[in-house]
This record gives C-alpha cells, structure tokens and sequence, in this order.
C-alpha cells in the first residue's frame, strides 16, 4: 500500500462550484415515483467484489472479436484483417481502454454532481434517491477501474466530456444538475453502455455492464420522473435557460470538432502500437461503401440524437425554439439524411423513448 498523502500527484487543481443546500422539513412522501424509485435502488444494490468474479482473466480470443467502435466498422477493412492475432489483440484491447476511461472518468463526475443533489435538490424523495445514485457511482468508479487495469491502463478523460461535467458542477442551479447529468450524461451513458453490452462476447466486461446499465437505467428515470414534474412549473424564462442548458451540452459533445478528437486520439495509440494509419485511411476510403451497407439505420444515429434528444421531448424541454438549434448543429455534423431537411422532419425522424428503458437496455425491446 502507497504512503498515505492528503493532496497526491494524480489531483487537479480544485475546481471552483457554487451550490446551494436545501433542507427539507417534511419526511412524508411527495413525489410518489421518486419514492418507489428509492426503494427500488435499494433493492437493488450489489457488492462489485461479489457478485463479478474478478479472478477470471479476459478472454482475448472473444474480446478480439468485438467491433472497434468506431462509426465505420474499420475491423472489417482488409488492411485490419491483414494484421496478426497479437497486433489485433492489443489494438482492440488498448482501444476499449480508451472508451472505458472515459466511462470510468464520466462515473466519477456522477459521482459527484450526485452528492451534490443530495444537498441541492428540494424534495425528499429526491434526496433520497440521489443518495443511493452516489452509492451506485462509486460503484461503478470501482468496477470501470478494476477492468480497465486488468486489460491495459487508464487513459485520460477526453477534453468535450470534462466540459461538460465541469458545467455540470459549476451550476449553482440543481435544475441544470439534473438536466446535465441525468439526462445528457446519463443519456449518453446509458446508450453507449446498452450498445457496447449488446456487441461484445468478453463475458467479464458483459457481466460488467450488464450490472452497470441497470444502475443507469434507474438513474435515467430519476431524472425524466423529476425533471418532467418540475418543467411545467418554471416560468417561460427559466424553462428556456434550462432549455439552452442542455443544447450546449449536447452540443459539446456531439461537435464534430470534438469527435475528431476522439478519433485523433484512437489513431494515435493505434499509430504508437505499429498501425500504418494511412495504410488503413486508405482501406477504409476504399471499402466504406461495402462496409456500411448492412448498418443497420437506427444505430448510426447516435446517443444523442437517439437518446438524449428524445428525453429532453420527453421532459418538455424541447420547444420548436430549441429544436431548431438541435437541428442546425446536427445538420452540419451529421448530414440531412440522418436529421432531415428542416425542424419538422427532424422531428419526426426522432425515435421515441422505450416504453421499459430497464428491458431496453438489456437488448430485450428494440
């Protein structure tokens, strides 16, 4: 065990937030599905060292067989298919890295806007279910880390996310909490969880995110039951305000700019093990065509706007105003086909939201 040291080499400085505490005089239940929310998360906690066995190592041969995770489905290009079984083995393996780093960094902000809306939030029943999401977080720290070590090492958060979580913090406005992390975070977690579950045969990182997602999908519920009660109640202004809110967030994420980051940084570590990059930029460009012709439409959407946008609907915070904002900055980055030629097309083109988001996010609805 390392020296025991109050400040450590691995902290950020501190990040400045402003929060106000509320209390609460009244024990009686109010909000009647936040209570029964609580008492399902109770229910349904779970000890990481007991229930997932850790001492099973990664079985590589099914964890190679997974997609990379990229947009196009790059592992199927005939310069990856050239590779050897050890090259594929460590791209693969310090990929998912990457991904989960980040999903391990994005729990750790949950972590603590969680412990925040404890104080923040004015209702007992939501102090009580945020109190049992903090449990769940850190939980969730736990897990994400522990597999990461056993498969390679954790990488560093990617700038658009800790962006985001950074505002999400700063909010003096436990409103603009819930929005941030239970719907846009949690939105795009609970997605991408539900995606990577479903395509990977690794039975420890399955096992893994099968206990994760239905954390999350509980987690989402919160704030769609508690974030659709207090819409209605705001004033024009203030629903606006919470309105933009979640558009920046969305925006931040989803920027195309942003995304090259992402890709940027993948190509890197594929470039460091030996990857010839501009061997496969070459294949790719090639074979995409062939490549995306069997994906199938509903998941090249994306978490936000197959998830996240939907909820905001959901929750009253998607006005013909704001949706024209949505539908400009996706327009530029994912192009007309997917979000249509104007406002009414696009909303139109929006999935709902699954009636049972705990059986959806166990690839049990569609």
């Amino acid at each position: 065990m390392s020296e025991f040291k109050i400040e450590t080499d691995t902290q950020e400085p501190n990040l400045d937030t402003a929060m106000k505490v509320i209390y609460q005089w009244n024990y009686e239940p109010e909000v009647e599905e936040l209570r029964r929310l609580y008492c399902k998360a109770t229910e349904a906690q779970w000890v990481a060292e007991r229930e997932i066995d850790w001492e099973r190592p990664i079985d590589k041969d099914l964890f190679a067989a997974e997609p990379l995770g990229s947009a196009v489905p790059i592992e199927k290009t005939s310069y990856w298919k050239s590779l050897g079984e050890e090259m594929q083995w460590n791209v693969g393996r310090r990929t998912a890295a990457f991904r989960l780093s980040n999903f391990l960094h994005g729990e750790q902000g949950a972590l603590m806007v969680a412990a925040q809306l404890v104080n923040a939030v004015p209702h007992t029943d939501a102090k009580f279910y945020a109190a049992t999401q903090t449990m769940d977080e850190a939980r969730h720290v736990e897990v994400f880390a522990k597999y990461i070590n056993k498969l390679d090492e954790v990488r560093p958060i990617a700038q658009p996310l800790k962006d985001v979580l950074d505002e999400t913090l700063r909010t003096d406005d436990w409103l603009k909490k819930l929005v941030g992390m239970q719907i846009v975070v949690e939105g795009l977690a609970l997605y991408s969880f539900r995606e990577m579950r479903n395509l990977t045969h690794e039975p420890l990182l399955k096992d893994l995110l099968t206990y994760v997602a239905r954390d999350e999908s509980r987690h989402h519920a919160y704030g769609v039951q508690y974030v659709s009660r207090c819409v209605p109640e705001l004033s024009d202004a203030k629903r606006i305000e919470l309105e933009d809110f979640a558009l920046e967030a969305s925006r931040t994420l989803i920027d195309s700019r942003n995304q090259k980051t992402f890709f940027t940084e993948a190509l890197k570590i594929w470039s460091e093990l030996g990857v010839d990059v501009g061997a496969l930029m070459q294949s790719l460009q090639k074979e995409r065509d062939e490549l995306t012709r069997d994906q199938r439409p509903g998941r090249r959407l994306g978490p936000i706007t197959g998830f996240v946008i939907p909820t905001l609907r959901r929750c009253g915070l998607l006005s013909e105003r704001v949706a024209s904002h949505y539908h400009d900055f996706l327009k530029e980055n994912l192009g007309t086909n997917l979000v249509g030629e104007d406002v009414a097309q696009f909303m139109e083109l929006l999935p709902d939201l699954p009636e049972d988001t705990g059986r959806w996010v166990m690839g049990e609805l569609n």
